[in-house]
């Protein structure tokens, strides 16, 4: 099948869920298109067991499609672009030390914690993995995703700081955990023998100071150029040069892509650089885009997230491996992000049970499968393929659904003390 039916297949698909949600489900869409595309492969997978021959076309189409490739190389930047433009940057800059503790250290922490606890406990149920891979795995798994959490937290209406540390440190972190993830994985791919220290800590540096710094650079781009003319067509073209013409460069310069494109999106985002670089129109105009643009794209992401069930091989040990995987990735976040919590508390207003809510709302989401599907057989990629997904369909539906009760019972009087002005 040639690209651009496989491309019809998946908005018409994507648009038909959006619409069976707004219509009749009425969940986060997010959570909509997670609940709707599981329900869809479930069905679909028991179709196949009836009749094979008539879900072998869809596993082909599936099977073709290379997902990882697709997320990480095209609907990433976009994605990450839509959720930084609309990012509070002045909240964003006073909780910049928790944020950046969070997205860096938190990270780190979490995935030696996650991978050390596998190491330890997959041999339990058979599956003797390697450190190294175990830790390949704690660093796909720690990072929570931007594009799953801006779509809950729109629903919930947590207080604007908190939701502030929740998607700025979704936004940074992708790029962290995607940093890391490389690196240990290039480890894994050399041998850790082969690697010397100076050379992890110089392709590390490399990434994330190369991927702020053209970020910088394309933000600057964009509101020069934004700022000498008065086209809202032409302006929104602008911003989707940047993001293309941007990821495209980061890559090729061997910088962070995620991180050049939020820093990018950040800038152009910010209020002072909207009110001088367009005019009332411009800025209607480029906010519609990116909303419709971040809609389809996080339809088609969902949907595929659920097509790729179908291929997938579900073993017994697999599948208990990712249900215990659940709570140790909790118990990591949870201490992961309670180091920098307890540095930063005293400096800053926190919300009440912040690391709590965090921990909770902390969404995985594409990008963990992401990098999970470029995982070589050599590197155990069928068990933690099958791992990320559970955890992941665990996240999204059981997290997403329950953390609007979840936040609003844990800082429920804070919340109304907020709103009578009392902070």
């Amino acid at each position: 099948m040639d690209l651009f039916s496989i491309i019809t297949i998946l908005v018409v698909v994507s648009a038909s869920f959006a619409y069976i949600n707004v219509r009749y489900v009425k969940l986060p869409y997010t959570i909509g298109a997670m609940v709707i595309t599981i329900v869809m492969s479930m069905v679909l997978t028991l179709i196949g067991w009836l009749d094979a021959s008539l879900t072998n076309p869809l596993k082909t189409l599936i099977e073709g499609i290379d997902f990882s490739k697709v997320l990480l190389e095209i609907l990433l930047s976009f994605l990450l672009f839509a959720g930084a433009l609309h990012t509070n940057f002045d909240q964003l800059k006073v909780q910049r030390g928790p944020i950046l503790a969070f997205a860096t250290f938190g990270v780190l922490v979490s995935t030696f914690l996650i991978g050390s606890a596998m190491y330890y406990l997959l041999p339990l149920l058979g599956l003797n993995i390697s450190f190294i891979h175990c830790l390949l795995f704690g660093s796909l798994i720690s990072p929570t995703d931007p594009i799953a959490v801006l779509g809950i937290l729109k629903k919930v209406g947590v207080p604007k700081k908190l939701e502030t540390k929740i998607v700025g440190e979704s936004l940074f972190n992708d790029g962290i955990g995607v940093v890391v993830f490389l690196t240990i994985f290039a480890i894994a791919e050399a041998g850790i023998e082969h690697v010397t220290a100076r050379e992890i800590g110089m392709l590390f540096l490399e990434e994330v100071l190369g991927g702020v710094v053209l970020g910088l650079a394309l933000g600057y781009i964009a509101y020069t150029l934004m700022k000498s003319i008065d086209d809202y067509s032409t302006e929104v073209l602008i911003t989707i040069a940047i993001v293309m013409g941007g990821y495209g460069l980061a890559q090729y310069l061997h910088f962070s892509g995620p991180l050049a494109v939020v820093v990018a999106g950040l800038i152009v985002g910010h209020d002072t650089v909207r009110d001088s670089s367009m005019s009332d129109i411009t800025e209607l105009y480029v906010d519609k885009f990116w909303e419709t643009w971040d809609a389809l794209l996080n339809g088609i992401l969902f949907v595929l997230i659920g097509l790729e069930i179908l291929v997938l091989p579900f073993e017994r040990s697999y599948v208990i491996s990712g249900l215990i995987a659940i709570p140790i990735i909790l118990v990591a976040r949870y201490i992961a992000l309670s180091i920098p919590i307890y540095f930063y508390e005293k400096k800053l207003d926190f919300v009440p049970n912040t690391n709590a809510i965090m921990t909770w709302g902390g969404l995985r989401g594409g990008i963990s499968i992401a990098l999970a599907l470029t995982l070589t057989q050599t590197m155990d990629r069928d068990p933690f393929l099958i791992i990320t997904y559970i955890v992941v369909i665990f996240s999204i539906i059981i997290q997403g659904m329950s953390i609007g009760p979840v936040a609003n019972k844990l800082i429920g009087d804070y919340k109304r003390d907020e709103s009578d002005g009392g902070h």
